[in-house]
């Protein structure tokens, strides 16, 4: 493996040796000083405001990076050099290297060097290093250095942590709604045009609009109940987005139906469709994933657009939520539940054990339930399976 060339970790150089006079007078003086021990050397403070950096070394193979990984769980098969591609998250590359991706943010080395892991870019060299000791993964920047460059990049060509376009469609919904709030709501009685089921560019009469009467509000289809599987203890309804809708008509009385124009649309509005306030985004996409600091003992409640089966990419939601210690981020391990199956002799149900079956990231979260992305799959899920804190890969 090729070694650093003008690295910010490249030690320097030795100085040459003293020559002349002045090298044999000091080398006089030395021999003589035998009966006082020569003072060690003062190393050199280090400014409060900068990180002393470590000792790094490049990697000759990855048989044995493993052990000094530390709590990192390292693939036997992890590459030496990785180029970042377009379309590449995080997670993606840390697959390459771990055994759990959601480990990354301990891979990277926190230096000057990669201040910041969601500021690389597609085309940029990661390699692996020993630090002390220890395996991590630094940036050499872009693979193509024929002449100095100004890299200009757009805002968000940044590697988000996940899958962005998974969930984009996701942020404003569903949401977690009472009764109460369903109840209060306004909705569509009819559609301008005769139409069984409209999308954007298309008015309806809408009925209950309340002072203050606000100019855009989202569409949403009241669903199924969320219940905790466990008290049965209602949480609250599955409000799925339709759309978007904007007031044509300010100035109607309260009480009297108003015309409202569909200006996004998701999926068909129906007539009955309830209208909601627009949450405000507070969506931030670098996530920094991470085991959650107590024990999270949850289950799966509920699948986005009611999947009998689950696979990587949905999204999910579960009873659990702030008040249980997750926050965006946390990472969970998700249990596929254990079967009962019937003793061949006795033919009495056996309960099978719990088996491990891949692994999900919270994003959004309300006080008792939060929504994930399952970012990996080796079994099938479906809900009601467990979610728990992760737990080493060596013991699965």
């Amino acid at each position: 493996m090729r070694k650093y060339n003008a690295s910010p970790f490249q030690l320097p150089a030795r100085r040459p040796a003293l020559l002349g006079a002045a090298a044999i007078s000091l080398a006089i003086l030395a021999g003589c000083a035998t009966t006082q021990p020569t003072p060690a050397p003062v190393a050199a403070p280090v400014a409060a405001t900068e990180t002393a950096p470590g000792v790094v070394e490049p990697l000759a193979d990855t048989s044995a990076a493993a052990a000094s990984a530390g709590s990192l769980s390292l693939r036997e098969d992890a590459p030496l050099r990785y180029v970042v591609k377009k379309g590449d998250t995080l997670w993606d590359i840390a697959q390459h290297f771990l055994r759990d991706p959601w480990q990354w943010p301990e891979l990277w080395y926190t230096n000057s060097q990669v201040r910041n892991p969601h500021q690389i870019f597609p085309g940029d060299v990661l390699t692996l290093v020993s630090v002390d000791g220890q395996t991590r993964l630094v940036s050499d920047g872009p693979l193509e250095r024929l002449s100095p460059r100004i890299r200009e990049e757009a805002l968000d060509a940044s590697l988000p942590a996940i899958p962005i376009e998974a969930i984009r469609n996701f942020l404003r919904g569903p949401r977690l709604v009472t009764l109460e709030e369903t109840k209060r709501a306004p909705y569509i009685v009819a559609f301008v045009d005769e139409r069984l089921a409209v999308g954007a560019n298309n008015d309806v009469y809408v009925k209950n609009l309340a002072q203050p009467i606000a100019y855009n509000y989202a569409v949403v289809r009241v669903g199924e109940p969320y219940r905790d599987p466990e008290t049965r203890n209602l949480l609250g309804y599955e409000a799925i987005p339709t759309g978007e809708a904007e007031l044509r008509t300010p100035d109607a009385p309260v009480g009297v139906t108003a015309v409202m124009r569909v200006t996004k649309s998701s999926r068909e509005v129906l007539i009955a469709d309830r209208l909601l306030p627009i949450e405000a985004e507070s969506f931030d996409a670098n996530f920094f994933p991470h085991a959650p600091l107590s024990q999270v003992d949850g289950r799966i409640i509920s699948v986005f657009d009611g999947l009998s089966q689950i696979s990587q990419y949905q999204i999910v939601a579960l009873n659990r939520g702030s008040e249980h210690g997750v926050d965006p981020g946390t990472v969970l391990d998700i249990l596929q539940s254990g079967r009962v199956v019937p003793d061949p002799y006795t033919r009495k149900g056996i309960a099978l054990p719990e088996q491990y079956a891949g692994v999900l990231m919270v994003f959004k979260v309300t006080p008792k339930l939060s929504y994930g992305l399952v970012m990996n799959a080796i079994r099938p899920l479906h809900v009601l399976d467990k979610v728990a804190k992760p737990s080493p890969s060596s013991l699965r």
